[in-house]
């Protein structure tokens, strides 16, 4: 990928949220979601999808000809994704996050970003940040990267391993955690161009969900890259801060999608509902007041979870007290992921053996929307936090 100087096609600066327009989006998203499931395979008719809805690049901002999107209608964008297939909306949340993040704050240099847009006119060019280790674990649980960029008379060698790179081959850009060799080391994060040399994908995810996510290891042999490609974390108090340990406005793309994963779940619930007739019942169970019971108690988490969701943002959006609400944005998302989680268990066991079938889809929304639980900051780190805070221990 050969970075360019000049100003790249052009993005789509509007995107139809309507809602025939995104449910269209959905539908065409879950007609494919099935087979991905089964081969892993990157879903490329789900990302083709999304783009041509300019969703991929809803969060690129108003300077760059993007509609620059903020986090409420980003959740909006996700939701709809995650309802038709959440390893498409996983690989958007990242990318939506990486736009988000440059509009903000501008930290890529205009080559590569140029590059990046050019691309992504043209179809689904996606980044990701880059940054489990094998050995580390997750980054928000503290320490530092061992992969290491050296820096070198055109730039920076980058060479280490990381884990559960989300997106796989088909990402265009790799925004990697990295320490450098200088005499007094600095930590950030090096924009890798996918193509370039001495990049290796190891196929190691073999995952219970999201399993078209192609969230794979992968290797940095001396990728050498442009010395304006290194963009360090900033210090806090003396010490480098990994900004996914606490939650922010922006990272609420992650529990967005798994609610349009339990959204999925109350439909094939529903539709289930409508169609079983036992012989001995001699009608559909949906006339049943168990599972009109049960078909309330998915609707209750489901409204818990929207409510929180874009309650939260909302209440950003319109002028609340930004350290009042932050303060509490790990820990709603933890009950968000509490409330999806209970939406799609309460579907699959009130049917049984029929919701463990792979030919029935609950089996499937199952699965994937257990993977909320693994986005930072987890449960037990964002309820630590919140009651250390509450308790005056931090």
């Amino acid at each position: 990928m050969t970075l360019a100087p000049t100003r790249p096609e052009a993005i789509r600066a509007d995107v139809d949220l309507s809602r025939s327009a995104l449910e269209s989006v959905t539908a065409e998203l879950a007609a494919t979601a099935p087979e991905y499931d089964r081969t892993g395979a990157v879903p490329r008719a789900g990302l083709e999808a999304a783009h041509r809805a300019g969703l991929l690049t809803a969060t690129v901002g108003a300077r760059h000809g993007g509609p620059g999107l903020g986090p409420v209608d980003t959740a909006r964008i996700l939701v709809a994704l995650g309802e038709g297939d959440p390893s498409v909306a996983l690989l958007a949340a990242n990318n939506l996050a990486v736009h988000a993040a440059q509009a903000v704050n501008g930290h890529w240099p205009e080559a590569a970003y140029d590059d990046l847009l050019r691309h992504s006119a043209a179809g689904p060019a996606l980044a990701n940040s880059i940054r489990a280790e094998p050995e580390l674990g997750a980054p928000a649980r503290g320490g530092l990267p061992t992969t290491t960029a050296r820096r070198t008379a055109e730039g920076w060698s980058v060479s280490g391993h990381k884990a559960y790179a989300t997106g796989g081959a088909a990402l265009a850009y790799h925004v990697v955690w990295v320490v450098t060799d200088e005499e007094v080391p600095r930590v950030g994060h090096l924009l890798v161009p996918a193509d370039a040399p001495g990049i290796t994908w190891i196929e190691t995810w073999d995952h219970l969900g999201l399993r078209a996510s192609n969230t794979h290891d992968v290797v940095y042999d001396d990728v050498l890259v442009p010395r304006d490609n290194f963009v360090e974390i900033p210090l806090t108090d003396g010490a480098y801060r990994d900004p996914a340990a606490t939650a922010g406005p922006w990272s609420f793309g992650h529990p967005a999608l798994y609610l349009g994963v339990a959204r999925a779940a109350r439909t094939a619930f529903a539709a289930y509902a409508r169609q079983r007739v036992p012989t001995a019942l001699g009608r559909p169970i949906a006339t049943t007041e168990r599972i009109q019971s049960v078909a309330g108690e998915i609707e209750a988490q489901i409204a818990q979870a929207e409510t929180l969701l874009y309650g939260s943002l909302l209440r950003l959006e319109h002028g609340a007290d930004p350290r009042e609400v932050e303060a509490q944005l790990s820990v709603v998302k933890v009950q968000i992921g509490r409330s999806v989680i209970a939406a799609v268990n309460a579907a699959v066991a009130a049917l049984g053996n029929p919701a463990l079938t792979r030919a029935n889809p609950l089996e499937r929304h199952l699965r994937d929307v257990l993977c909320v639980r693994i986005h930072p900051p987890q449960e037990d780190s964002a309820l630590v936090a919140a009651g250390r805070r509450i308790l005056g221990e931090q």
